[in-house]
């Protein structure tokens, strides 16, 4: 059964609700190296959708018998996305590197124009380039300095952008294939991070409780139910309002890291938490303002007929 539209884009406004808890957990889960970061929580999303199916009786392989263009799309987002991230960190500073990879909401905006029945407005524009700025003012400083030498860290972050945007897109011509197919992507995801892993990286195995949790956390949050609950909502839903909608994320994420201890009230939030509420409501101020004007003059035409 599909939902309306505006359940399907308040599921993938969950998923937005979900990714601002990711900074706290990647800090508290930091001492894995990344791709086992990437293996062992990928591994709980896989492990989440499996005892779904177990309890509603679902044979697990009718997900598996995929289109190779689905399998494609499925694997080129998730693992694509992150090997590109963590290829970017570690050749730019994070700050800009996250800056760059989070031009995905805009061009979600702007890709989704190619799409059947969608068009790219420019109120639309005007508000992705608003939210932009709100999430620049999170992630960047004043220090921040777009360095030459640091250009293929940077084109691997706008490749990032790339990815997640036309992953995201992409997904909308393909309605029809369940969201529960996302499982066996983040399952190969998981065994493809394994791979790197053990070829680049040393294991390591925390003692402490918190970075435990903090696996946990992300397998069955940002890095779990997100990517579900993101897939339904691009399938089914808003792709533009969720697209602006993107951009509370740091916003969130930053509020979260305050209320955890992790970070400290400021300016910058303040006037980031401006920007991008401006541009979650800038589209229907001027939707409504556009038919108020309609209005206007419709009423005149008759008072002058």
């Amino acid at each position: 059964m599909t939902l309306s539209r505006g359940s399907a884009s308040l599921i993938g406004f969950s998923a937005i609700l979900l990714w601002s808890t990711l900074a706290l957990f990647t800090r508290w889960s930091q001492a894995f190296p990344p791709f086992q970061l990437l293996s062992l929580t990928f591994s709980i999303a896989f492990t989440l959708m499996l005892l779904k199916w177990l309890i509603c009786r679902q044979n697990p392989l009718r997900f598996a018998r995929l289109p190779w263009r689905v399998w494609l799309l499925g694997i080129y987002g998730l693992f694509g996305y992150h090997a590109c991230y963590f290829i970017a960190l570690s050749l730019a500073p994070a700050a800009e590197a996250s800056l760059i990879a989070y031009l995905w909401p805009l061009l979600i905006l702007l890709f989704s124009a190619l799409l059947p029945g969608h068009s790219l407005t420019l109120r639309h524009l005007l508000a992705g380039c608003l939210g932009l700025s709100g999430s620049a003012l999170l992630i960047l400083r004043g220090d921040s300095d777009f360095a030459q030498g640091n250009l293929l860290g940077y084109g691997a972050a706008l490749l990032c952008a790339l990815i997640w945007s036309s992953y995201s897109v992409c997904s909308r011509l393909f309605a029809e294939v369940p969201t529960d197919a996302v499982a066996w992507f983040c399952l190969v995801t998981a065994l493809l991070g394994a791979g790197v892993h053990l070829s680049l990286e040393n294991s390591y195995w925390p003692t402490d409780s918190l970075s435990w949790v903090g696996v946990l956390g992300l397998g069955l949050g940002p890095v779990g139910l997100a990517f579900f609950s993101w897939d339904y909502g691009m399938k089914h839903g808003d792709i533009r309002l969720l697209g602006l909608l993107a951009y509370s994320a740091p916003l969130l994420s930053t509020l979260l890291l305050v209320l955890a201890g992790e970070a400290h009230m400021s300016w910058r939030l303040a006037l980031a938490a401006l920007l991008i509420s401006c541009a979650a409501l800038l589209p229907w101020l001027l939707t409504r303002l556009q038919q108020r004007l309609q209005q206007l003059k419709q009423r005149r035409r008759k008072l002058i007929g």
